[in-house]
């Protein structure tokens, strides 16, 4: 039995824009179809915005996203609020991680995906990979990115 997991991304009206956003790093097909394509009428507010959309590249890459629709809450990056040692914590609950086979593949990738956004670890050598880095893009995803490395290797 194959197994496959795809990330798939809630947004707030930037779904159209990230996954063409996304299809520019990491290159392959952008599927979208909005909520008008459906039946929605398109006089309607959210007519417009993305019920389906993905992104599928021939390196193996996929990613899906939408837009929630009407008042529900974006949970593009939702958070997990703990207390330790007295203080209060928020932490994102996921990040969207990716590995390549070469440092400058992933180097390349880290370049455009970085474009216009808060870096949270530089991407660089690291204790665990020849290439590894953080960053949450324009659009408030939270990326890794990362050389693989074999186990044992």
């Amino acid at each position: 039995m194959a197994v496959t997991a795809t990330t798939h991304l809630n947004f707030r009206g930037d779904a159209r824009r990230a996954l063409e956003f996304y299809q520019s790093v990491f290159g392959g097909h952008l599927t979208v179809v909005a909520y008008g394509d459906f039946g929605m009428p398109k006089d309607l507010p959210d007519a417009d915005r993305v019920v389906f959309g993905q992104v599928t590249a021939e390196s193996g890459f996929s990613i899906m996203a939408y837009d929630a629709p009407g008042q529900s809450p974006a949970t593009t990056a939702p958070t997990a609020t703990t207390r330790e040692n007295g203080m209060t914590l928020t932490r994102e609950r996921f990040f969207v991680a990716v590995g390549g086979d070469t440092a400058e593949e992933v180097s390349a990738l880290w370049d455009r995906l970085a474009d216009g956004a808060e870096v949270i670890e530089k991407y660089g050598p690291s204790q665990f990979a020849p290439g590894f880095g953080m960053l949450t893009d324009r659009f408030g995803v939270t990326w890794i990115l990362q050389v693989n490395v074999t186990p044992g290797g």
